[in-house]
């Protein structure tokens, strides 16, 4: 008996849409970079990206526990001496919600060429309208 192993040229991405209205962020992260990376599908594959595409919409709508509002900060260096930046994520919410769950879901994706490739497939909107409909995205349901 042999092992199945996919191609790259064999994977065929589906599109799904999920809703971010008043789900918990991080729960939400983690269904998404688990559709992203493949694993919901019996043929995953560690090193070939057998993921699917992910549109995110109502991104302003997400919604996090406890003080994380006012007290986790999103850091980001400009590579220069005294160059460190931070912003809570509620100035984060106001001025760019998608990038709260982009960085979520970066996290959780592995670091490295994959990793790169993986993220270019999620797409993520402050409101409810997105240009993919050509695609006919199917709804994924998340429970968070």
């Amino acid at each position: 008996m042999k092992t199945y192993m996919p191609k790259p040229e064999e994977v065929e991405a589906k599109w799904y849409i999920v809703d971010a209205t008043d789900k918990t962020l991080g729960r939400l992260a983690t269904e998404i970079a688990r559709v992203l990376r493949g694993k919901h599908k019996p043929t995953f594959t560690p090193n070939i990206d057998t993921g699917d595409f992910v549109i995110v919409i109502n991104a302003e709508k997400v919604r996090l526990t406890g003080k994380k509002l006012d007290q986790k900060m999103m850091y980001k260096h400009s590579g220069y001496p005294g160059g460190l930046k931070s912003i809570d994520y509620r100035t984060l919410l106001d001025t760019k919600p998608e990038r709260v769950i982009f960085h979520a879901v970066k996290g959780m994706i592995p670091h490295n060429r994959l990793g790169r490739k993986i993220m270019t497939k999620l797409r993520v909107y402050r409101g409810a309208e997105h240009p993919h409909q050509a695609q006919q995205p199917e709804t994924l349901e998340v429970n968070a």
